[in-house]
């Protein structure tokens, strides 16, 4: 137990410590996030450079997972750790720039794709996915390479849409790798169920300057970096998808809702606008907290059914009626609007 207790604590009290200093170099060096457009919500130029403190947080906090006395079942374990890490740095850099000088979309997809690739040439790949009817499905090479590229380029872009209301992003990641913890942990994968809980101690240390109204963003920078870091532990150690669906559901019907519904209206796909769930729960009156405290009850709840469900089939069917309904609610919003 004292192992899990240290991981935690290095992470969160390193990212409760760095995020200060994140702002105040976000001020020296340029990278403020200042309200110029419809879609902003804040009123005030505010720090953006918020995904160093979590960024680093995190290594600290792996580098003591490495020394620390632990069982690793996995003998590739440390090579998919290595593209975690190195996958993780590519992710960060990209929103890093992205912070100070505004990347296109065709610049950001390519080096996303970059970064999902060192983690499948490091391992960390779908090959098979549980079978909801029974048994397992193994994937061959290239429908892995391509399904994994998918996920992680996904999982990165849906974390980056969902960073529009303060503390939102985080506290689902937050509520994402609780639960992975909680499903490594069960399984005895205990070396791996210290990523999740590294991950959520981070986010957990920079959520008190990031919750409503926020001190600090985490950027593109950090939306990235946890993005990519989210979707590899899902998959390391055996996917978890299941788990990581049902939690980051909503948020990701609502990309896949966005990127129709503009391109229904002739829109580029990676326009921004406030046609985003959280937006348009804003727009109809509900205040800034009680729609953040809406998503994470809805993650939460559809997360701890990963767990609770017993069968492939029963999660299947409840992710078919989140997104049924998910898309029901994004319809009649569009149609007040």
């Amino acid at each position: 137990m004292i192992i899990f207790l240290v991981t935690f604590a290095v992470a969160f009290l390193g990212s409760l410590v760095l995020t200060p200093l994140a702002g105040h170099l976000a001020r020296r060096f340029g990278f403020v996030d200042i309200p110029h457009e419809p879609k902003h919500v804040h009123q005030i130029p505010i720090p953006r450079l918020g995904g160093m403190a979590l960024y680093v947080a995190f290594l600290v906090a792996v580098a003591v997972i490495l020394v620390l006395p632990v069982e690793r079942q996995d003998p590739l374990e440390l090579h998919r750790l290595a593209g975690l890490l190195v996958g993780s740095t590519i992710a960060f850099g990209l929103g890093v720039y992205d912070d100070r000088r505004e990347l296109g979309p065709v610049p950001q997809i390519i080096i996303q794709v970059l970064a999902a690739g060192v983690a499948i040439y490091c391992g960390i790949t779908i090959s098979q996915i549980a079978n909801p009817f029974g048994g397992m499905r193994t994937f061959s090479l290239p429908v892995t390479v391509a399904f994994t590229l998918f996920w992680l380029v996904g999982m990165m872009n849906t974390v980056n849409w969902l960073d529009g209301l303060d503390g939102l992003a985080g506290g689902v990641t937050v509520i994402a790798s609780v639960l992975l913890f909680a499903h490594s942990y069960s399984l005895g994968q205990y070396s791996i169920a210290l990523l999740p809980l590294a991950l959520a101690g981070c986010v957990l240390g920079f959520l008190p300057f990031n919750f409503y109204p926020a001190k600090i963003f985490m950027g593109t920078s950090g939306a990235m970096f946890l993005g990519f870091a989210l979707g590899s532990i899902a998959i390391i150690g055996g996917a978890k998808m299941a788990t990581a669906l049902l939690v980051l559901g909503i948020p990701i019907l609502d990309v896949a809702w966005q990127i129709l519904h503009r391109l229904r209206l002739g829109h580029s796909p990676f326009l921004g606008d406030r046609g985003h769930l959280h937006h348009r729960l804003l727009d109809l009156g509900l205040s800034h907290r009680r729609v953040v405290l809406l998503f994470y009850l809805l993650c939460a709840t559809f997360g701890a059914l990963a767990l609770i469900l017993g069968t492939g089939l029963q999660k299947l069917l409840v992710l078919l009626a989140m997104g049924i309904v998910a898309f029901a609610v994004l319809i009649i919003l569009a149609r007040r609007e």
